[in-house]
């Protein structure tokens, strides 16, 4: 299911990746894939926004994460070119991987080298006025009944260092549309609960963890009192 849509669109992504600055046109038709993938599967995203971001302002996209969909959720709802920095053990996913690993900052948790190597890399993004998104969880919780892991603090320290706000969101359903239990999950809705952007003017990596905590608990709270 994830690789019919880019299959059919392979000649045209193929294109859109072969030089940097084509990026934006890339990540236009990844919005198109998301959304093919999110409706064809049955779900159905509902979007409550507090704040509606700014058209060339790069941003810290963060959200909770429960399910493989948080990635085509991610995009449906953003309009704001931004790369992923995922875990490298989707590049092994047929077809999709061709382009994820091709497009996304890949990193591997286990090894220190490759974590650093994140922060170059997507500050090399964010100069170039794209926006980046982490899911500061580091991964899906392996027990199911956690509502929301602990925050590692790499997401924080980049938008500390470019001085580019957080932009928070709540994932409701995804795991019960679509979890990484074998044959679980449902069609129907996706909600998503956009929050107030949380700047970082004046803050220091002495803040990372201040900062860390706050975005978590705006999360947490949605999650514990949904507003939708």
């Amino acid at each position: 299911m994830l690789g019919v849509p880019i299959v059919v669109m392979s000649p045209v992504l193929i294109i859109s990746i072969l030089r940097q600055e084509w990026y934006p046109y890339f990540f236009k038709l990844a919005r198109i894939w998301a959304t093919l993938i999110l409706f064809g599967m049955g779900f159905r995203p509902i979007i409550k926004r507090e704040e509606q971001w700014k058209k060339g302002q790069s941003y810290m996209f963060v959200a909770n994460h429960t399910s493989m969909t948080d990635i085509m959720l991610m995009l449906y709802v953003t309009k704001n070119p931004f790369v992923f920095v995922g875990k490298k053990e989707l590049a092994k996913i047929p077809v999709f991987g061709f382009f994820y690993k091709r497009t996304c900052i890949l990193v591997d948790r286990n090894n220190p080298k490759s974590r650093r190597e994140v922060f170059a890399r997507a500050q090399s993004k964010l100069s170039q006025g794209l926006s980046v998104c982490i899911f500061p969880e580091g991964g899906v919780p392996d027990d199911e009944s956690v509502l929301l892991d602990s925050f590692k603090d790499g997401a924080f320290r980049l938008a500390i260092d470019h001085q580019i706000p957080i932009a928070p969101m709540t994932f409701h359903d995804n795991k019960a549309r679509f979890s990484y239990t074998f044959l679980s999950g449902s069609p129907g809705k996706m909600r998503v609960q956009v929050h107030k952007t949380i700047p970082t003017e004046n803050l220091g990596l002495d803040d990372k963890r201040m900062l860390n905590k706050k975005v978590r608990n705006v999360i947490l709270s949605e999650l514990e009192n949904p507003s939708h």
